[in-house]
């Protein structure tokens, strides 16, 4: 994996290609929207999705912990797509879960899914986290902002390449804001040029499109990013 550098409120951060964010200056990790146990919410509605989507998400996790062996984990919300997503957390999965925040320390921002600290996990559950220079939340809004680093919108952008067009989750980045991607197995994602996201970055920026090992860097316009496809 070959992460991407970007610099935020004069704070040097690595964006990895599996959705995640590194800030080597503080041994922080920050991921965003995992939604532990969307698939067994969506059983109870009736709709029968496979029921390993927290093992997936758990593995992505853990996978990043071995790679960066980061002090703190911060997670910017709906890290549970309800608010009786940890009551339904499979055995091994709570056990799992309990063993990560055993060796790192666990911040659980509330989120618009999970918006009470989620019962019997450990960690630490707040509004938002200030650290520094930069402010953790779940969902930025529209306005003035200086070191923000978000999720909730899970952005996806799409590229043309070899006459096909490829739709992957994104980072979207300006020299204020910082969105990242969904990490969740089930999430879906929201394009880039959606307003809810233009709103956001109104003098446009950068995205860095997931790759398989590496990211891909195109200027993004509120009205139309545009593909350059470099690679970082």
């Amino acid at each position: 994996m070959t992460p991407a550098p970007v610099h935020l409120a004069g704070e040097r951060l690595m964006l990895d290609p599996e959705g995640a964010l590194f800030w080597p200056a503080q041994r922080l990790l920050a991921v965003a929207d995992l939604h532990f146990e969307k698939g067994s919410a969506a059983a109870a509605q009736g709709s029968l999705l496979p029921p390993w989507d927290t093992r997936t998400t758990l593995d992505r996790l853990a996978a990043l912990l071995r790679r960066y062996k980061p002090e703190t984990v911060v997670a910017l919300g709906d890290s549970f797509h309800d608010a009786k997503g940890s009551g339904r957390l499979h055995p091994q999965d709570l056990a799992r879960l309990h063993l990560m925040a055993a060796a790192h320390r666990f911040v659980w921002v509330l989120g618009n899914h999970d918006p009470a600290p989620p019962e019997g996990i450990a960690g630490t559950s707040v509004p938002e986290l200030r650290l520094g220079p930069l402010r953790f939340l779940h969902q930025t809004r529209p306005g003035p902002a200086l070191g923000e680093i978000s999720g909730h919108h899970h952005p996806k952008a799409q590229v043309q390449t070899r006459g096909a067009v490829v739709s992957r989750p994104c980072f979207v980045f300006d020299s204020r804001r910082l969105m990242l991607p969904a990490l969740g197995a089930y999430t879906g994602g929201l394009d880039v040029r959606d307003p809810a996201i233009a709103v956001l970055f109104p003098r446009g920026g950068r995205v860095f499109l997931l790759g398989r090992e590496r990211l891909f860097s195109f200027p993004y316009q509120a009205s139309r990013p545009r593909p350059a496809a470099m690679a970082q």
